[in-house]
């Protein structure tokens, strides 16, 4: 007589399972969908916010303070967000935040310093500078263009214009070999972290279940 217990049989149940590990390094589209989207909002709000704050009557010592208060912020952000790459699960995505959110700051503040000198010391540019000439200013002193059409005649002005071509400069050099640093100390990171524990009830290979 056969036992009953003897003739039960096991039924194999294959689970699949992803890696966390994986994960980490293969970012999914909907995390580069959703780096992309932050990127924009930045570069929108940043360049909203440069159109819309009221920047007049600061005069000059106000203007110079709140320059200086800027450059300091744009060091904040960029120091911050360099911890923020290095501890990201995605460091290539959370790069491209940071390079976009430093380099519209960076060219929104030095378009506010040119409008609140020409403000307040009429005549230090070759022509009256509104907030869309001043943004545009910045942006062709940054990329070299030069065309020429506005330039620095007071001594301010053009110490303000050699203050951006060597931020400029630094930025394009050092402030990207930094950020190309993080992304790689985060990979490194996420090389070295134990790979998680595997979700509870699953199996990398299969699971048996005992039958009635």
């Amino acid at each position: 007589m056969s036992d009953p217990e003897a003739a039960r049989t096991d039924h194999i149940r294959p689970v699949s399972v992803t890696g966390r590990r994986g994960r980490r390094l293969r970012p999914d589209r909907r995390a580069a969908v959703a780096a992309l989207a932050r990127a924009v909002f930045i570069v929108a709000a940043l360049l909203t916010a440069y159109f819309l704050l009221p920047l007049k009557e600061r005069g000059t010592a106000g203007g110079a303070a709140l320059f200086a208060c800027g450059l300091l912020a744009l060091l904040l952000v960029f120091a911050g967000e360099v911890r923020m790459i290095v501890r990201s699960p995605y460091p290539r995505l959370k790069a491209v935040e940071a390079l976009a959110a430093t380099l519209v700051l960076f060219l929104v503040l030095f378009a506010g310093g040119y409008y609140l000198l020409d403000d307040s010391s009429p005549g230090s540019f070759s022509e009256p500078l509104t907030r869309t000439d001043a943004l545009y200013f910045a942006l062709t002193t940054f990329s070299t263009v030069g065309f020429g059409d506005i330039n620095a005649r007071s001594q301010a002005g053009r110490v303000m214009t050699m203050l951006q071509m060597a931020g400029g400069l630094l930025l394009v050099g050092v402030a990207a070999r930094v950020l190309a640093s993080a992304v790689q100390a985060g990979l490194l990171r996420q090389r070295r972290e134990p790979p998680g524990e595997p979700d509870a009830g699953a199996d990398t290979t299969t699971e048996r279940e005992a039958g009635p």
